[in-house]
């Protein structure tokens, strides 16, 4: 821990902490000073000025990045009849019913995404204890209870990613690899920054995002200009 303390440090050096860049400046700084051993995530924080108790400033949705995350998620569908054989034209990963369901009660969690349709939800929604607290639970808001599996499946393949504001009114999200070119991250930062806008509650007061950072998986994090773009 004391070696990747030390990494981690003179990563930080690097960093003017009295200084906010632009988001260009950002991203090159993040991939530059990476010291990870494998292809790292490189993440950004919106810290917005929401009350999320509130329930019209709850803000939670899915945006499919142009040039994907670099990671390509494991998919399942909680599906039936026309839907399931549907699922599994798309390339779903895992696609079933009452078998599904049983299958994750009895602790089976090897996949990132979860996809129901509407009439299965009954069912699925026994799995609330064990799928909420991963964010794992299909969701309207997310795309992920739908009729329309064929789409879901194929924007969550193509780097479909969701967001949501935590406890303390912060979204956390990824928008590539350290191995992405530069110009792939930001456009994949810019169509990111352009839903969080979007999404601004109407009830929102004052500055709506208070900061923005953008880092890596193990780095230091980048103080970035939010209105840069």
């Amino acid at each position: 821990m004391a070696k990747k303390a030390k990494k981690y440090l003179e990563a930080a050096k690097q960093v003017d902490a009295t200084k906010t860049y632009t988001p260009e400046e950002a991203v090159a700084l993040v991939k530059q000073i990476d010291f990870a051993k494998f292809d790292a995530t490189v993440e950004v924080a919106y810290n917005l000025n929401i009350d999320v108790k509130q329930a019209d400033q709850q803000i939670r949705g899915a945006v499919v990045l142009p040039n994907g995350t670099g990671k390509t998620s494991r998919v399942i569908v909680f599906a039936e009849g026309p839907q399931a054989k549907q699922a599994e034209e798309a390339g779903a990963d895992v696609v079933g019913g009452d078998d599904l369901v049983q299958k994750i009660q009895d602790g089976w969690l090897d996949f990132d995404v979860a996809v129901a349709t509407p009439p299965m939800m009954a069912k699925v929604g026994r799995l609330g204890r064990v799928l909420g607290p991963k964010g794992l639970m299909p969701n309207p808001k997310t795309g992920t209870v739908t009729m329309d599996v064929t789409k879901a499946v194929n924007d969550i393949k193509a780097g479909q990613v969701a967001y949501r504001a935590d406890k303390a009114g912060i979204v956390h999200a990824p928008i590539g690899k350290v191995s992405f070119d530069d110009a792939k991250l930001i456009e994949n930062f810019k169509t990111l920054n352009e839903v969080i806008l979007k999404a601004r509650p109407a009830s929102a007061k004052g500055q709506y995002i208070k900061s923005l950072t953008v880092t890596s998986t193990f780095g230091p994090g980048v103080k970035t200009d939010a209105t840069a773009f």
